[in-house]
């Protein structure tokens, strides 16, 4: 096997996890990844969940409540392609997942689609929405079968 510890390390397919319910947290990881994406000339996926516990029974009973909240996180999540675009991310493209458990959603639907070789989300550290502070990062980087860099 050749020596490559003398070759530079770049990641081709870069994947930002947004978080709505930390926007500075979320901000910081996306800044980071739209940068490398932009200046590896890498591929930038960028996804958010709608996670299960975010829809009451009373909401998942309607349609049409369930589609607004849907509509609501695509366009959260394209407005951040958007900014990507602009910035000079050339190519960036939208995801957007449902189901229980953010780092499952992210494990079990999100990787194997889009097929990043880095995942980058933000810690969780301004407001711990998932239980404690940098759960799901932390479930990311142990779980996960490809980089994964948390944003501080």
């Amino acid at each position: 096997m050749a020596d490559e510890s003398n070759n530079p390390l770049f990641f081709r397919r870069i994947l930002i996890t947004i978080d709505e319910d930390d926007r500075p947290s979320t901000s910081r990881a996306f800044r980071f990844a739209m940068t490398m994406a932009r200046d590896y000339q890498a591929h930038l996926g960028i996804a958010s969940v709608l996670e299960s516990n975010d829809i009451s029974i009373y909401e998942s009973l309607m349609p049409d409540k369930l589609n607004e909240k849907r509509d609501e996180l695509k366009a959260i999540v394209k407005e951040y392609a958007d900014k990507a675009t602009a910035f000079g991310v050339n190519d960036v493209r939208s995801i957007v997942a449902e189901g229980g458990d953010v780092d499952d959603v992210v494990l079990q639907k999100v990787i194997p689609e889009f097929k990043p070789d880095l995942v980058v989300c933000g810690a969780d550290v301004d407001f711990a929405s998932h239980g404690h502070p940098g759960a799901i990062g932390l479930r990311l980087a142990k779980k996960s079968d490809v980089s994964v860099i948390v944003i501080r």
